[in-house]
């Protein structure tokens, strides 16, 4: 006959619990853009992300019970590095687009803001293909707005692309490019500043245009349709508790809101 102790007891019942425990998972890794991209995201002097975008994605995982951690990856190489299981949601501004969505699958789309022209305040070009034609437009690499340069006024005018929209905006505010296109909401904000009282909005582009898709949305790797349900749920919590106009209110002085709908 075999005879437990206490001790022996005890440590049954805690490798038992540890079988049954599940094992521990790692945080979700949510990454912005590693290029700053005011007012969305960018490094503060603590070297700490902050902005819209990583105001939200907090509030989603809230939301959704979601242990997540913040990260950063280069641009370009952000929809591989999701694909690598390197990062495991895109929310860096992505706009949701056909081409896109062959590759990987998006949440909501949690805001959509128009896509502007802007130019130095001297300045009265038309912005249509004729109008700019001859002139050189500055625009982000890897972005929606490349797309549509090229798509519309690439025959007539130079494309002149960016690592970054900052380096985009410095090369207009020095008058190496004539006019620049990005998302409004990015612009605004360079327009607010020191460098930007060079230039001013002049016009914004068709943000119905099929190429604009129909607004930024959080990438994820196809196969993962639990962790989607969830950021989609995240989503649809923050607006319905008024948290997504709290976060929105203190970068936009405009509405840039997609509410899902019931």
């Amino acid at each position: 006959m075999m005879f437990f102790t206490k001790t022996n007891l005890a440590a049954a019942a805690l490798a038992l619990s540890a079988m049954l425990a599940p094992a521990h998972a790692d945080p979700i890794k949510f990454s912005v853009a590693a290029e700053p991209y005011p007012p969305f995201a960018s490094k503060n002097a603590a070297g700490q992300w902050e902005g819209f975008e990583v105001d939200l994605a907090k509030a989603i995982c809230k939301a959704s019970n979601l242990d997540c951690q913040i990260v950063e990856t280069a641009w370009d190489g952000i929809i591989p590095a999701l694909l690598a299981k390197k990062i495991d949601v895109i929310f860096a501004s992505m706009s949701i687009t056909d081409d896109r969505q062959k590759t990987i699958a998006f949440s909501l789309p949690y805001y959509n803001t128009p896509p502007e022209w802007i130019a130095e305040k001297d300045t009265h070009y038309t912005y249509t293909p004729e109008g700019l034609k001859g002139k050189t437009i500055g625009v982000q690499i890897g972005t929606i707005h490349l797309n549509f340069a090229n798509k519309y006024y690439g025959a007539g005018s130079t494309i002149k692309t960016y690592p970054t929209q900052d380096e985009a905006n410095q090369d207009l505010a020095n008058g190496r490019i004539d006019v620049a296109l990005a998302d409004s909401a990015a612009l605004d904000d360079f327009l607010a500043s020191e460098q930007g009282k060079c230039c001013e909005q002049k016009a914004f582009a068709d943000k119905n245009d099929p190429i604009f898709g129909t607004g930024a949305g959080a990438g994820l790797r196809k196969e993962d349709a639990e962790l989607k349900a969830k950021v989609d749920a995240g989503i649809r919590a923050v607006y319905k508790s008024g948290e997504y106009a709290k976060i929105a209110k203190k970068y936009f002085e405009y509405d840039i809101g997609t509410p899902p709908k019931d």
